[in-house]
């Protein structure tokens, strides 16, 4: 199998495309809270625990929302929950129910967490939204420690995707569908494969680094 490289967009197109799912995101925000459809917050829990997380891991939820994972993140005592999002209206939401929870607007790629400062990473229903890939991964690399748990997740399962992709103004790309799909993308940058569930209605991959 030939080698799996993630496609490469222009500054000017990232940009635009930032842009975009911050303004759809904050319109919409409303969509994206309680309650749930029924299932999803059972599935939010497997996501949550597949990352391992003890109490004094550091967590970088990207992706938040308003939210979502932040709660049962919290279950677990980790010793810092730091918070990403292209929206500033979404994060304001997390910061008002989570006031000790630390906020960072801003593309995952442009993060300026210390290095080797942050043990689990969640990308929960936010991966196919990542317009530039290879560099938020590199930068996701810098920011982690060895034994890092990294989790790619959406609580309605890959195939969910589709039907986004019909519904919003930004592309969104497809979840790696197997284990060597998945070690070609991300192999490259430091990260193997430790888990994958590929359900209906769930999906989790798991990579330690």
């Amino acid at each position: 199998m030939a080698e799996m490289k993630f496609k490469e967009l222009t500054e000017k197109e990232v940009q635009q495309i930032d842009k975009l799912q911050s303004e759809y995101f904050t319109k919409y925000m409303h969509l994206f809270d309680p309650p749930l459809p029924d299932g999803v917050p059972e599935r939010l829990e497997k996501i949550v625990l597949s990352a391992g997380i003890s109490g004094s891991d550091r967590v970088l939820d990207i992706g938040t929302g308003t939210g979502i994972l932040i709660p049962i993140i919290l279950k677990y005592e980790p010793a810092l929950v730091c918070a990403n999002d292209l929206s500033k209206k979404m994060l304001e939401s997390v910061k008002a129910r989570y006031p000790d929870v630390r906020t960072l607007h801003g593309d995952i790629r442009d993060l300026k967490l210390p290095q080797s400062s942050i043990d689990v990473v969640f990308v929960n229903a936010c991966y196919p939204n990542i317009a530039d890939k290879h560099r938020s991964f590199v930068n996701i690399r810098r920011m982690t420690r060895s034994g890092c748990r990294i989790v790619i997740s959406h609580p309605m399962g890959s195939s969910f995707i589709g039907f986004l992709q019909e519904k919003v103004p930004f592309p969104l790309d497809d979840f790696p569908e197997d284990e060597t799909v998945a070690m070609s993308l991300f192999s490259p940058y430091g990260f193997k494969v430790s888990d994958l569930v590929k359900e209906d209605n769930l999906y989790i991959l798991v990579l330690e680094g």
